[in-house]
């Protein structure tokens, strides 16, 4: 009697070859590579998953990637995912004209180098109402703490605002300025734009522009505190003699004596206080232009 073929019985029987050839295999011991996991996690607390798997590997172990994060999720090991940090969700607020000084003031930041390449800041603050320049610092790094000097600097010759509107740059968020601003004997508000809308601060937008195609990209500054200087007698200039088209071509002082209507009985409109530049004996164009225009009214 002839045998048959092993092929043909597993045909008959309906088995699959790979069920008959099969060879139970002893279930691996997760305890090492758990332990080795534990370990590493301990160790450099900041790794993730395929950090630990390729330390693993490059320390000889054969675990395939599928057994390794196995044992690494049933171990609690796993990291959760740092999420991207995201600015206070901001009320649209209208950008309106205020109907008076010192209602509602705007303050931005610029940037650009000195001849060396050596970077600064400009710290810039404008009164809504007229667009009146009260302030620009010139300095490498300013913080929220120089933030509030020089925003007590102004208050003492200008007085105080009710409300300032900022974007949400982070000398603006600090909590120093907020308690600032909140104290009992100030109670200024601050006005935050909503993230990426720098339309919403667009006075201070329009003033830096104009700041820039002046000053910054007129002339090339060897230090800060020559851009400080024409920063002081370019704003002076502006205040005084620039006409502003959204003013009806007058220059913010002149809009403000004519139709400034300042509620405080002890002050009016002339004699506001008003910034003034740093006086020197250097000759500059702005008192050359000032004295051309002053003589032709």
């Amino acid at each position: 009697m002839h045998g048959i073929s092993q092929r043909q019985a597993l045909r008959t029987l309906q088995i699959s070859a790979s069920v008959y050839r099969y060879k139970s295999v002893k279930k691996q011991d997760d305890a090492v590579v758990q332990e080795m996991l534990c370990n590493l996690s301990e160790k450099y607390p900041t790794w993730g998953f395929w950090m630990m798997y390729h330390k693993l590997r490059n320390m000889g172990r054969s675990e395939n990637h599928k057994r390794v994060y196995r044992i690494y999720k049933a171990s609690g090991l796993s990291k959760k995912r740092r999420s991207r940090k995201r600015a206070i969700k901001r009320i649209k607020k209208p950008l309106l004209q205020p109907l008076s000084p010192n209602q509602q003031w705007s303050m931005d930041f610029m940037r650009d180098s000195l001849f060396q390449y050596q970077p600064f800041r400009a710290f810039n603050v404008i009164d809504d109402y007229n667009r009146e320049a009260l302030n620009i610092t010139i300095a490498k790094s300013i913080t929220s703490q120089r933030v509030i000097a020089e925003l007590e600097q102004i208050i003492q010759w200008r007085g105080k605002p009710e409300s300032i509107r900022v974007d949400n740059g982070p000398e603006f968020i600090a909590q120093a300025l907020q308690d600032w601003c909140a104290a009992d004997n100030r109670n200024i508000a601050l006005t935050f734009i909503q993230p990426g809308k720098p339309s919403q601060n667009g006075y201070i937008e329009r003033f830096n522009r104009t700041f820039r195609e002046d000053v910054l990209d007129r002339w090339m500054f060897i230090e800060m505190n020559d851009a400080q200087k024409e920063s002081n007698k370019w704003i002076w200039f502006y205040n005084n003699e620039r006409p502003h088209a959204a003013l009806n071509y007058l220059s913010p002082r002149d809009f403000l004596l004519k139709y400034g209507k300042v509620h405080r009985p002890q002050i009016s409109a002339q004699d506001f206080p008003t910034f003034q530049q740093d006086l020197d004996d250097d000759y500059n164009e702005y008192q050359e232009l000032s004295l051309i225009l002053n003589a032709t009214k």
